[in-house]
């Protein structure tokens, strides 16, 4: 065992992460100032954010928000909050956490935050997410549209005619609405331009994830990509966004070229799937940074949109083309089936030689399914594999002690395994 300590990247890319995250944060509160154009509530799966721009009106995302409290640790007493009030210890912690701020506040969930202008319930694979938008409609008061996106069902994963259809039909009933509530007509060679632009900054986010199958890794692709993955969700579709991403794309790959990764000796390199535990997030990096262990691609990353594999939004055909982002390109509205080959396409192509499973305790529907996930890694493709369980903004879910007790044994097992097959070569 090595005890690492992750680098700190002080470049430019840091430095223009926070600015421009700060000018978002300065937006949320001018528009719940009232000085501002009305705030969208949206979910990150897969959502149609460039229609949000292309009419000039805030993207709010309350999981980002809820995820935010989790790592301030502030998210506890909401989560109790929403409890007292009838709210299963079982349901979604990012619901409970929102829920909790809403009945602290009443107006919003912060007062900094704006209330919603539209609330667009984009994602409905979980039922939970589509009471929480009823239950903040109840809230709030605001128009409520649901925007029904099925699940990938095909056996090549792709979405069928029928599907985008469907989806593209309510696109077009959407577009009415945004018409209402931002004073504008719908401009199609608008929404090209913000597409245009979208594609621009998916096509430098693949080139970034693909920089982590070189070794070393320059960025840990499960801890780094979450914070970097913040300006992706809020500010795709616009040129600041673009502008960020090709510094992080230069600031990476000279990185890369230099031998330089997230830690001092990259020893192990692994896969993971689930969200990360965000109340402990340091510590549980720091339990796999101990041991020269590097994240180098994550399910997690994917959840807003999986452009490493090809998919870019196409401007000549705008809805069509929201819609069949919204049907297949991001992992929640994957299958099982598809989930296991993209693991099994990250560990082959990112050169992994471990799979680390987080199942979150209070998320059902990403956790489904993880037991199977680990007897097929284990047993069927002989892949060393370690399920882990806690939460993603509970933080009662976490011992820390426990925790790393399991990440120690699951990387002792790694290096017996290795040396086992360096005394057979």
């Amino acid at each position: 065992m090595v005890s690492e300590v992750p680098n700190t990247y002080q470049g430019a890319m840091h430095a223009r992460q926070k600015d421009l995250m700060q000018d978002y944060q300065q937006a949320l509160a001018r528009s719940a100032a009232g000085d501002g154009p009305p705030a969208v509530y949206l979910l990150v799966s897969g959502n149609p954010v460039e229609l949000i721009h292309a009419f000039g009106l805030l993207p709010v995302f309350p999981e980002i928000q809820a995820l935010q409290r989790a790592v301030r640790h502030e998210s506890l007493p909401l989560i109790q909050e929403a409890e007292a009030r009838g709210y299963s210890t079982d349901n979604c912690a990012y619901v409970k956490t929102d829920i909790g701020a809403w009945y602290r506040y009443s107006r919003s969930p912060s007062p900094t935050v704006p209330p919603p202008g539209l609330l667009l319930a984009n994602y409905v694979g979980c039922q939970v997410y589509w009471q929480w938008w009823e239950q903040l409609e109840d809230f709030s008061h605001a128009p409520l549209y649901l925007l029904d996106v099925p699940f990938s069902r095909s056996r090549d994963g792709l979405p069928t005619p029928d599907d985008i259809a469907y989806v593209v039909r309510q696109l077009r009933e959407l577009i009415p609405i945004l018409e209402r509530l931002s004073g504008r007509r719908y401009d199609p060679d608008r929404l090209r331009q913000v597409l245009q632009l979208s594609r621009e900054t998916e096509e430098l986010w693949s080139r970034i994830k693909w920089l982590a199958a070189r070794d070393p890794a320059p960025f840990d692709a499960y801890f780094d990509a979450a914070t970097l993955m913040a300006p992706l969700y809020v500010l795709r579709g616009t040129a600041a966004g673009r502008d960020y991403f090709q510094t992080v794309w230069t600031e990476l790959e000279a990185r890369q070229k230099a031998g330089q990764g997230p830690l001092e000796r990259e020893n192990f390199r692994l896969v993971i799937d689930g969200p990360p535990p965000w109340p402990y997030l340091r510590a549980f990096r720091d339990m796999f940074a101990r041991w020269g262990a590097v994240f180098v691609a994550s399910t997690y990353s994917g959840v807003g949109g999986l452009w490493e594999f090809g998919f870019r939004h196409q401007p000549d055909d705008p809805l069509t083309t929201l819609a069949t982002h919204m049907l297949t390109w991001n992992v929640p509205n994957q299958n099982l089936r598809q989930r296991y080959d993209l693991l099994s396409r990250y560990l082959r192509e990112w050169h992994g030689e471990g799979l680390v499973i987080h199942a979150v305790k209070s998320c059902r529907l990403f956790s489904s399914g993880h037991g199977d996930m680990r007897e097929y890694f284990a047993k069927t493709l002989k892949v060393p594999t370690l399920l882990i369980e806690s939460d993603l903004a509970d933080p009662r879910y976490f011992s820390p002690a426990q925790m790393r007790t399991r990440i120690d044994a699951f990387m002792e097992s790694l290096i017996s395994s290795r040396l086992g097959r360096d005394a057979i070569s």
